[in-house]
């Protein structure tokens, strides 16, 4: 039993830790939905070729986090954990950022997947250990809560910001190059400012044993996979992710054809549901003091699905009742980013009690697997799916727009009830969670007494 976790932490700690997470969440925006714009069309590279790059380094990018949560779990730098591979992810990625957001006039295909590959390999080796070390700052059931709902609102933030930087150069007649440009210049010295911090003020843990380092990635693996909460979790996790990726996917395409928004009201849309995010966190995590955090999270799904169901009778143009609808559903989107990540962290506790080992930097990476494969998954379903049920954004007839507004708000209900099934009576709770950390004490007392 040699990790070590703090009891209650001091609150300018839980800010140094949680401040990173803006900086981190600034490129998501540029990143994930301008960037094809960027390259496919503004520079000429193609919308065939620029796919094909995204989709390659996105793949790339999916099955990476396995491998650097297993590798941040055991190897580190002067017996630090996670500080080490922060500090080298920050720099990796800070190249790939800048180099994406500033290309070349002559760029190719092979200068955008390399690049990409770049980002993507600094950000994972930022966000893997840095949400596993957030889960071993403390074992206190609620201030984890409190951890989490700190680091989440913050990368919200984040993305508000770019968002609205975003629509302010567009009223300001900026391309989106100039906009990614300016974005990056912002990011790179925030970056400096926040990650500094992190690293001189926030303790680290040491590494596990020699022994536990030559583990087998394999047989490591094969002990997880007998951890029926991890995968319990993780499984509801993934079709919630699913249930959130489908209309993320088709949102533009709803917005234009399903409810008819001007382009000048689009952002908006955008902004109040990521506002209505960051409000909701504290509540959620007020909520969760007394309902628990796995009822609490059902609790905010029913809520989004209560709104979704009255997307089909929103008529063309009914902006103020989508608004609502955006309100409802970014409360829910600030319970899934609060909320499952503390749920992984009592998940980690109960791994380290039953094995000798918490494994977080491993649970934490296939937790950032499975939201990437949610997301492709969503992608393989929404756009063909429309397509294949006689959507056509050329020519929108009347049983098309049923299409679109059947996969964009009602197939999600029905996947974000089976996530709701799988956590109602999700076995770790408040009580028993305590009983794990009283266990848990006591056994490092004993280790400690015996050195």
């Amino acid at each position: 039993m040699t990790e070590k976790v703090h009891g209650i932490m001091e609150k300018g700690t839980i800010l140094i830790y949680s401040l990173p997470a803006f900086v981190l969440a600034l490129p998501i925006i540029p990143v994930y939905i301008v960037l094809p714009a960027i390259y496919g069309s503004d520079l000429s590279l193609g919308l065939a070729t620029t796919g094909l790059m995204l989709l390659i380094a996105r793949f790339f990018d999916t099955f990476t986090d396995p491998i650097i949560g297993l590798l941040t779990d055991n190897f580190g730098y002067k017996k630090m954990r996670r500080k080490p591979w922060i500090c080298c992810g920050a720099v990796i990625g800070a190249i790939g950022l800048f180099k994406i957001l500033n290309p070349d006039p002559n760029i190719t295909g092979f200068y955008l997947l390399v690049w990409s590959l770049v980002l993507y390999t600094g950000w994972t080796m930022i966000a893997v250990p840095y949400t596993a070390w957030g889960a071993e700052l403390t074992r206190d059931y609620h201030q984890r809560t409190k951890i989490t709902a700190w680091r989440e609102g913050i990368a919200l933030a984040g993305i508000l910001f770019a968002g609205i930087l975003n629509a302010g150069t567009a009223q300001l007649g900026w391309s989106l190059l100039e906009y990614a440009k300016i974005l990056s210049w912002v990011a790179l010295p925030v970056g400096v400012i926040l990650i500094v911090p992190l690293l001189l003020c926030v303790p680290d843990y040491p590494l596990e044993s020699k022994r536990i380092e030559r583990k087998k990635i394999f047989t490591q693996l094969r002990i997880l996979a007998q951890n029926i909460l991890f995968f319990r979790l993780l499984t509801a996790w993934f079709f919630n992710g699913l249930a959130n990726g489908i209309p993320a996917v088709l949102f533009f395409i709803y917005l234009e054809h399903g409810l008819g928004a001007e382009s000048k009201q689009q952002p908006l849309f955008i902004l109040t549901y990521f506002f209505s995010a960051v409000i909701s966190i504290p509540i959620w995590s007020r909520v969760s003091i007394y309902c628990g955090k796995h009822r609490t999270w059902c609790y905010a799904m029913l809520i989004a699905c209560s709104a979704f169901i009255f997307v089909p009778i929103i008529p063309v143009g009914g902006a103020f009742s989508f608004f609502l609808v955006c309100l409802a559903t970014g409360a829910g989107l600030g319970a899934d980013l609060s909320l499952p990540p503390a749920i992984q962290g009592d998940v980690v506790d109960y791994e380290l009690l039953r094995t000798g080992h918490g494994k977080a930097g491993l649970q934490f990476s296939l937790w950032g697997m499975s939201t990437k494969l949610s997301l492709a998954v969503a992608v393989g379903i929404a756009l063909p799916g429309v397509e294949f049920f006689g959507f056509n954004p050329v020519d929108v007839t009347a049983e098309g727009r049923k299409v679109l507004l059947v996969i964009y708000s009602q197939i999600p209900i029905v996947i974000k009830i089976v996530a709701i099934a799988i956590m109602w009576r999700f076995p770790l709770t408040i009580k028993k969670h305590q009983i794990i950390s009283n266990k848990l004490k006591k056994l490092e007392l004993l280790e400690a007494r015996s050195k």
